[in-house]
């Protein structure tokens, strides 16, 4: 062959791995890059929440313990006036000016989670809408990507998926002996959150079952039936 035609199919088969990295980004990877950031917006906002609390109680102790909301005890740094008689230090303006900026900087990082959260909702509508109508933005997208794509996640049988996020927890039962889990992130679903104590292992059963089969449809283009699913599992649950 001639140098020719060498650098003539060199240079198709660059092209055709351009091309087909360019094709290679799914659904499925913009999701698990989204709740990884959400994730991680969540964990640096409870952080520093906690480091603002403690650093606007040594001025104004009794707020911290009126409000436990993070984005509203922000809010009230930004605003609210120390009560006359709070047991607090005096401090001077440029410490204040300090901890205000803290107070705002949060409340940026949960405006940016409230946005990274709509934009999940737009591509899993698109891509999984009865995932996500089932589970919920947040539960939906961490199943995605705990399951690695949603192409593996509907093939997955339904004890798998109840499991999914209590990795620890089952492999320190495999090898202690120790208790079970019944379910890993279904737990904060709010079926299993509403379902009485006795019922909830029972509740995450169902769910579980439910979401194997949102996976399937969403997967293969299936028909919507989330709501339907939603309504039975409430039904045999009395919820």
């Amino acid at each position: 062959m001639k140098n020719s035609e060498l650098q003539k199919l060199r240079t198709q088969i660059i092209e055709q791995t351009k091309e087909a990295l360019r094709n290679s980004t799914s659904p499925d990877h913009l999701i698990i890059q989204s709740i990884n950031t959400v994730m991680e917006l969540d964990k640096v906002t409870n952080t520093l929440s906690t480091r603002l609390r403690e650093w606007y109680s040594l001025y104004y102790p009794e707020l911290e313990r009126k409000i436990e909301d993070h984005k509203k005890f922000a809010e009230l740094v930004l605003k609210e006036e120390r009560a006359e008689d709070s047991f607090g230090s005096i401090l001077a303006k440029e410490d204040l000016d300090a901890i205000k900026q803290l107070a705002d900087n949060i409340l940026q990082l949960i405006q940016a989670r409230y946005e990274q959260e709509q934009y999940l909702k737009v591509v899993m509508k698109k891509h999984c809408p009865n995932i996500l109508s089932l589970a919920g933005v947040t539960i939906g997208a961490k199943l995605i990507d705990l399951g690695r794509s949603l192409k593996r996640l509907a093939l997955l049988p339904a004890s798998t998926i109840q499991l999914l996020g209590a990795e620890k927890a089952l492999f320190r039962h495999l090898k202690t002996g120790a208790r079970s889990p019944k379910y890993g992130i279904l737990f904060e679903h709010q079926i299993i959150q509403k379902a009485q104590r006795k019922n909830r292992g029972k509740a995450a059963r169902m769910l579980a079952d439910k979401l194997s089969l949102c996976a399937r449809l969403d997967f293969f283009k299936g028909e919507f039936k989330a709501d339907q699913y939603e309504k039975e599992i409430e039904e045999k649950l009395e919820l």
